[in-house]
């Protein structure tokens, strides 16, 4: 429920389009000049309406930091205190963004718990005070409504939201390790029922205005307009505006009721939750489920149930000082703080630090219809560039050319495209079997088979058909781009772009650049890379980049468990179990063990002993036999259409008992088996840094996790380090090595922090 949710789903944080709306808040104030001095939140009168815009300045979505709070409070005591106002309407100025939630900086400032409660109670209070208003006060919801911002939406009298894909609502805080903190927990039950509360505090699910509305979330919606004599984003906002104050006026005078009418299963629902036998069974249902689904590593999700069940069985009061209890105790958890660097590191990711390129890319060619070239090519017309698909052959073209299809209809089904829009987006794909209108491109992305003779022939026949300008990516995952581009005229516009399976679920593109690469054509990639949806993290050539060479040994360990006898099953428990989404045997089967035999081969070549582990011979001997993972149907485990439960593959027996190695009982408890695992991967991804491959431990950690799903409950290797202690990783790391070698070495910048307390990855 979190855990599997947790790596991507972040992005919903991110921001979205600036607007300003020149003159408008600064006409017809009433009121002292200190009210004209504000600068997050200001009102106008309209009739007896107040319109109260938020205005974050200098930021593309509103954040409720300590600047807003101040100014919302003042402007709210001001119409409270105003006999000739009646009702108020709270609107975003920004068309993109309602509220985006808390500012999470104000959160990492405090150094105790108890200072992290405080601010929750503070936002209770001034909640509260907006509940229990005398006055109706109408909240506009347009864009993103996240977290406090839907706080203190449902703590209004009533809420009227656009009908709009960009409109969203949602409490993510379960995602930063956390709870809502300003009265959420105890409003949203009442409000849309304990199962469906549940469920969204859980989870951090993103709710769409016109599910909204079905629950209850909101009470009225409006269809956003097109455009006129002005853009339709701005008559959207005038549009709800207008709406929203006759609203207003409505409960105001009586004549509205700000009391919704329940279908007959919220009735049913309500009358079942009035039952305590029926509440106690839906809390040991939902406990049930988060224990199953987090493995008990995310403390939110059982501290949003406790405080959820305070609330309903001890009354509200005790609800909200538990909410603000556990909210300051959360803050402070390992968990929370990994989390929440995340988020700021997946922030940092979605920006361009190479500036702006000297030309936009707006056509762009793809070479190879296979799994991953199908992939980039969905997630690009998806986005609005004209792309072409190419393949050697007509099948492979029409497979790819079904799977981007298939893509965009899953997105129909689930009622985020149009059958219309499906269309429009398909129709900037072009496949075909030549080079023809590649004279055009200012981006060839190659996604063909991981051989450098067929990526050299590539590159030659693209070069003799491209523009001066255009770029030339790979998509490879472990060839080094300088060798890829030995062959090439103009090395300077050849880089490495190296998605992730499956291209449009994953969220990471991991770039490379050789020294030859010019700065714009990285420009140019991560620019293509961000309108495709990715976060993105830039690295150094070198085997095996970032990623594949920090999976490459922890995978070289997880085959030399399984030599000691240790089962696929059980391996894949305790990896699970130290919060990796996908266990480890089951990584080799998805990722491909010919794949894998490939990667280990390689990357043994470039490194050596130091990437040794398990015998290479289990590989080899799994692939002659055809046990290529989940794309043969067999691997560690068979694969049957339509069989969620897999079963393991006996015929692996023989092959593992012929390699069989004797285990090391010092280091071969459950634990000692989950920390080899992780810390070949924590040591590789230091001499990462070290080497200069990565420039930053931020890139590190969100290429570790959005990547290779390392556990976000961890933070990533570097951030692992930070909050485990260098010292206590580089002791591991001893004791393995004193059982295994060189492969276990501890890298020097480990060593130089383990050595000095005041060391650390993030400051």
């Amino acid at each position: 429920m979190v855990a599997s949710r947790a790596i991507g789903s972040l992005s919903r944080f991110t921001a979205s389009r600036t607007f300003r709306c020149t003159g408008y808040i600064c006409r017809n104030f009433t009121g002292s000049s200190a009210l004209r001095t504000r600068t997050h939140v200001n009102y106008r009168v309209k009739g007896d309406v107040a319109v109260v815009r938020i205005n974050s300045p200098n930021s593309k979505v509103n954040t409720l930091n300590k600047e807003l709070q101040s100014e919302f409070v003042e402007v709210m005591n001001e119409i409270w205190a105003s006999d000739q106002i009646r009702s108020a309407v709270l609107i975003s100025s920004k068309p993109g963004c309602f509220i985006a939630g808390a500012d999470i900086n104000m959160l990492g400032a405090c150094k105790t718990a108890d200072e992290v409660r405080q601010l929750s109670q503070e936002g209770q209070r001034v909640f509260e005070k907006l509940e229990k208003s005398t006055k109706p006060i109408v909240a506009a919801i347009n864009g993103s409504c996240f977290g406090g911002g839907l706080e203190l939406a449902i703590a209004c009298q009533y809420r009227v939201a656009t009908k709009d894909k960009k409109t969203v609502l949602g409490v993510p805080e379960v995602l930063l390790g956390i709870l809502p903190g300003a009265g959420g927990t105890q409003r949203l039950p009442s409000m849309v029922g304990l199962p469906a509360a549940f469920d969204m505090m859980l989870t951090g699910r993103n709710i769409r205005a016109d599910r909204a509305k079905k629950m209850g979330l909101v009470d009225q919606l409006v269809d956003p307009l097109g455009p006129g004599l002005k853009p339709p984003e701005e008559r959207t906002i005038e549009y709800l505006e207008e709406v929203a104050v006759t609203f207003a006026k409505g409960l105001a005078d009586k004549k509205i009721s700000p009391k919704r009418d329940k279908g007959l299963v919220e009735k049913l629902t309500s009358y079942a939750m009035n039952i305590p036998f029926v509440r106690q069974q839906v809390y040991k249902k939902v406990e049930e489920q988060v224990q199953k689904q987090t493995k008990g590593l995310y403390p939110a999700p059982l501290k949003i149930i406790d405080v959820v069940k305070t609330g309903i069985e001890q009354g509200k009061d005790a609800g909200y000082l538990s909410e603000s209890q556990k909210f300051g105790e959360l803050a402070m958890t390992r968990e929370s703080k990994a989390l929440m660097g995340l988020y700021h590191g997946q922030v940092m990711c979605k920006k361009n630090k190479f500036g702006t390129p000297q030309k936009e890319v707006k056509h762009l060619a793809v070479l190879g219809a296979g799994l991953m070239g199908a992939g980039i090519a969905q997630v690009s017309v998806d986005k609005g560039l004209k792309t072409i698909l190419k393949d050697a052959t007509l099948t492979g073209l029409g497979r790819g050319q079904q799977q981007v299809l298939k893509g965009l209809n899953d997105k129909v089904k689930k009622k985020t495209l149009t059958s219309f829009e499906r269309d429009f987006i398909f129709s900037n794909l072009t496949g075909q079997l030549d080079y023809q209108g590649f004279e055009k491109a200012d981006m060839v992305i190659e996604a063909v088979f991981e051989d450098l003779s067929l990526k050299h022939r590539v590159l030659k026949e693209v070069e003799a058909v491209i523009p001066a300008h255009c770029v030339f990516a790979s998509n490879t995952s472990a060839l080094p781009i300088n060798e890829i581009a030995a062959v090439s005229k103009r090395p300077e516009k050849v880089i490495g772009m190296h998605y992730f399976s499956p291209v449009d679920k994953m969220q990471l593109l991991e770039i490379i650049t050789t020294e030859k690469t010019s700065k714009d054509t990285t420009a140019s990639a991560v620019a293509v890379g961000l309108k495709q949806g990715k976060v993105i993290i830039v690295v150094k050539d070198g085997p095996g980049f970032y990623t594949t060479r920090c999976l490459a040994p922890m995978m070289s360990e997880v085959i030399r468990i399984l030599q000691e006898g240790v089962d696929p099953k059980k391996l894949d428990s305790l990896t699970t179990g130290f919060g990796f989404p996908v266990g480890a045997a089951t990584l080799v089967d998805e990722v491909g063990v010919d794949v894998a035999k490939h990667v280990a081969e390689d990357l043994g070549k470039a490194f050596g002993e130091r990437f040794g582990g398990g015998s290479l011979e289990l590989l080899k001997q799994m692939v002659s036999k055809g046990f290529l993972g989940r794309k043969s149907g067999k691997g560690f485990y068979i694969y049957q259409e339509g069989v969620k439960n897999k079963s393991l593959n006996s015929d692996m027996d023989s092959i593992l008992e012929s390699l069989k190695v004797p285990p090391k009982p010092d280091v071969s408890s459950d634990e000692d088996v989950q920390y080899r695992l992780v810390t070949r991967f924590v040591n590789e991804a230091a001499l990462c840094l070290q080497e200069g491959i990565l420039a930053t431990p931020t890139e590190g950690d969100i290429g570790a996790v959005f990547g290779l799903g390392f556990p976000p409950c961890l933070g990533g290797p570097f951030r692992f380090v930070d909050l485990y202690g260098a010292q206590k990783v580089v002791d591991r790391l001893r004791k393995y090595e004193a059982a295994y070698g060189n492969q276990f070495t501890p890298c020097q910048l480990l060593i130089d922090h383990a050595n000095s307390s005041t060391k650390k990855f993030y400051q």
